[in-house]
C-alpha cells in the first residue's frame, strides 16, 4: 500500500492512538484527529517514529464544520482517502434515570454524529479509492443496562449506521464494518475504576480485578489487540468484507 493515506479520529489516547500506531506500519501516510492537541502530537511522533507519515488536526468532530476541515486538510496534503477509522467517542456513564439532555446529546454529538459527517465528508474520495470505512461500537451495544443506558443507545446506532453506510458502500466500492470491543484497560477505563471504586467501598485494585469476572473472561483486553483488528479490516486481505459487525471481547457475549 505504497501510497495509501488513513485517517483515525480518537488518536490522542487508548485505542485510537493505539490503532493509528499500528497502521503506520501499513499506510506511508496517517491523519491522527483528536481534541487534545498536546497528547496527539504525542500519537504523531509516534507514528513518524513507526515510519509513517503524520498530519495530526486537532479539531472537535462534534462541532458540524470539522468533518469537512478533516477531510480537506487531509487531501491538501496527501491527495487521497483509502480508510477511514472513525474512533472517537467518550460516552458519560450515568444512569438512565440521572442523564441530562445535554449529557445525552453530547454524546450522539461526538461519536454517532462526527462520525456519520465525517464519513459522508469523505466518501467521494473514498469512492475513488475502494476504500474502507470502520466505524467504533462496543459490546454495550447487545446488552443495553440502566447504568450506562447511553453507551449502549450510541453503540446500538452505530451499528446501524454502519449496515446503512455498507449497504451504499456495495454501489460505491467503499467498504463499511462496525467493531464492537469488549473490556479494554485504556486511561479512560482506568480513570472510570478510580471513580466508581471508592463509590463501592472497594480499591481501585478490587474494582480493577472484579470487572473481568463479572464480564465472564479472562482478562482486560488492550488496545494494540484492537488495533491489530483494525488493521486487518482495512488491509486488502479483508476487502469483500463489509456490512460486518466484529466482536473482540474475550468471550464476554455469550450468545451466538
Amino acid at each position: 500500500m505504497s501510497n495509501k493515506v488513513a485517517i483515525v479520529t480518537g488518536a490522542s489516547q487508548g485505542i485510537g492512538r493505539s490503532t493509528a500506531i499500528r497502521l503506520a506500519r501499513d499506510f506511508p501516510s496517517v491523519v491522527v484527529v483528536a481534541r487534545n492537541r498536546e497528547n496527539l502530537a504525542q500519537t504523531a511522533d509516534e507514528v513518524r517514529k513507526a515510519g509513517a507519515k503524520a498530519l495530526p488536526i486537532d479539531l472537535d468532530l462534534s462541532d458540524p464544520e470539522a468533518a469537512q476541515k478533516v477531510v480537506d486538510q487531509t487531501l491538501s496534503a496527501f491527495g487521497r482517502i483509502d480508510a477511514l477509522l472513525n474512533i472517537a467517542g467518550a460516552v458519560p456513564q450515568i444512569d438512565v434515570f440521572e442523564m441530562s439532555d445535554d449529557q445525552w446529546d453530547r454524546g450522539f454529538a461526538l461519536k454517532l454524529h462526527g462520525a456519520r459527517r465525517l464519513t459522508i465528508a469523505a466518501w467521494p474520495s473514498l469512492k475513488k479509492t475502494s476504500g474502507s470505512v470502520v466505524l467504533m461500537s462496543g459490546n454495550s451495544a447487545l446488552f443495553p443496562k440502566a447504568p450506562y443506558a447511553a453507551v449502549g443507545t450510541i453503540n446500538a446506532a452505530i451499528v446501524a449506521l454502519a449496515k446503512a453506510f455498507s449497504d451504499r458502500g456495495i454501489a460505491d466500492g467503499i467498504q463499511v464494518n462496525s467493531v464492537l470491543p469488549g473490556p479494554v484497560m485504556t486511561g479512560r477505563r482506568q480513570s472510570y475504576l478510580e471513580h466508581w471504586a471508592p463509590l463501592h467501598n472497594m480499591t481501585v485494585e478490587e474494582a480493577t480485578a472484579r470487572f473481568p469476572v463479572e464480564a465472564g473472561i479472562a482478562r482486560y483486553g488492550t488496545p494494540e489487540e484492537i488495533a491489530e483488528l483494525m488493521a486487518f479490516i482495512v488491509s486488502p486481505a479483508a476487502h469483500w468484507m463489509t456490512g460486518s459487525t466484529l466482536r473482540m471481547d474475550g468471550g464476554e457475549v455469550k450468545s451466538i
